[in-house]
């Protein structure tokens, strides 16, 4: 009889497929983001204001010249770049988290009303979803900014405006198959108002829907604030944003390249573990398209 294996060594090939099973690397980036957001002020070393100019520059600590009290070196003016990618996760996080929940519920309300009444009700707010999303939304962005100027509360509401039609098109599907069931059907003999079929009937069967389309727009949310940033349109330059870090340290590419990369590399991680979540949600609620058993 053959001798069994010990079982440690497959341990390699069930982490595999553990990892791939659910979002470990997703959630552990997500997990730390969170937490550097909620306690930047007391995991930040400085403050992310502080210039300090003898200290103009210095490269991260693994590099040639780098020093402990700075592990992400400094910029060109001498502020903390970690304290500042820290401040920048918790602006970015509010940002893209207040305007993506307004968003999805102007989204989700929208595509429910649409699908479920259908006629008039369904063509006026399509053609609405059509226009908006014909609008160019970088121009739109523009002549709001010169126009009441460029605040935290305006780039959180451009982006929110921006966001609603999102899903509003894949809930309004879903909501034209789900209403022809038998048990809608009964819902309304039995008396049930719209409002009532709408939010026990209809609503709980796209959840599934909103909840991925959140998890996937909050990581667009944060490349557009991260752009607006950069191209000085969106939060003011006194607030630490890690597009406004990028925009700052372009000139320092071929000198000192830590001083844009790096906050790049935070919104690549970010987004990275978004769109990880998002995938693996939408393949959890749809049994179609899980590939793991």
């Amino acid at each position: 009889m053959a001798e069994r294996l010990p079982s440690f060594l497959f341990w390699p090939n069930r982490a595999f497929v553990f990892m791939r099973r659910y979002p470990v690397i997703a959630t552990v980036i997500l997990t730390l983001l969170v937490i550097g957001a909620v306690f930047a002020s007391y995991l930040s070393p400085y403050d992310p204001g502080k210039r300090i100019l003898d200290d103009r520059e210095i490269p991260p600590r693994w590099l040639s010249g780098g020093t402990g009290g700075h592990p992400l070196g400094t910029d060109h003016l001498g502020r903390d770049i970690f304290s500042r990618i820290l401040h920048g996760a918790r602006i970015s996080l509010m940002v893209a988290g207040i305007a993506v929940s307004v968003g999805v519920v102007a989204g989700t309300a929208t595509g429910l009303i649409a699908g479920y009444f259908g006629g008039w009700a369904d063509e006026i707010l399509m053609r609405a979803v059509d226009l908006w999303l014909a609008l160019p939304f970088l121009l739109l962005v523009l002549v709001v900014a010169v126009s009441l100027g460029s605040s935290l509360t305006t780039v959180i509401w451009l982006l929110a405006v921006s966001s609603w039609s999102t899903g509003a098109r894949n809930i309004r599907g879903d909501i034209l198959s789900i209403k022809t069931r038998d048990y809608v059907a009964l819902a309304k003999v039995a008396g049930a108002t719209d409002l009532r079929v709408i939010v026990r009937h209809l609503l709980p069967h796209v959840v599934h829907i909103v909840i991925v389309i959140t998890t996937l727009r909050t990581g667009q949310l944060i490349i557009a604030e991260a752009g607006l940033s950069f191209l000085g349109v969106g939060v003011p330059s006194s607030t630490p944003t890690w597009g406004i870090m990028i925009a700052e340290g372009r000139e320092f590419l071929l000198t000192s390249w830590w001083i844009a990369i790096l906050p790049g590399m935070a919104i690549f991680f970010t987004v990275m573990a978004f769109n990880f979540l998002g995938d693996w949600l939408r393949d959890y609620f749809d049994p179609r398209l899980r590939q793991i058993r």
